[in-house]
């Protein structure tokens, strides 16, 4: 199915500085580059790591806005904040991978649904889908395998 290693923790916080504030502290993560999403975060780096590769971030620390969730709920999804301890404020657990057409196409005949992003500003392709336990999975392909994968579409429509 192609590669797949492990990319970062997400970590949904109402008290984004100080979680990144326990990650400097404890890890010696730095805060580097994060896309304009729309809510609030931090993406922390190793301090030996190339903070100009958006794909070395190590923890994405997800903010939330109590005035503004909108943007949250658009993109993640909605959590309620009781549930946002412990284990459960771990959003996802994310993977770099290869071959979006054979991963699309299988979740298709699993039945398993999943919603895509596009990360313009990295060049990520995003899916999200959800493990039996409620834990968002989020597999990262890189941005032309969708862009080639529309073009094969179009030109099979075509045909």
């Amino acid at each position: 199915m192609g590669e797949l290693v492990i990319n970062h923790i997400a970590i949904r916080s109402p008290d984004a500085d100080m979680t990144r504030d326990f990650f400097m502290k404890t890890l010696d993560l730095v805060p580097g580059p994060r896309p304009n999403f729309p809510f609030p975060g931090y993406w922390l780096y190793k301090s030996d790591s190339d903070h100009s590769s958006y794909l070395n971030a190590v923890v994405h620390i997800v903010g939330i806005d109590p005035n503004d969730k909108e943007g949250l709920i658009q993109y993640l999804g909605d959590r309620e904040l009781p549930t946002l301890y412990g284990t459960g404020a771990i959003d996802h657990v994310a993977f770099f991978a290869t071959g979006l057409e054979k991963m699309l196409d299988h979740l298709s005949s699993l039945g398993i649904p999943c919603r895509e992003r596009l990360v313009p500003t990295i060049g990520l392709h995003q899916l999200f889908l959800d493990d039996p336990n409620g834990i968002v999975i989020e597999l990262n392909y890189p941005a032309h395998e969708r862009t080639d994968l529309d073009l094969k579409i179009q030109q099979t429509a075509k045909a």
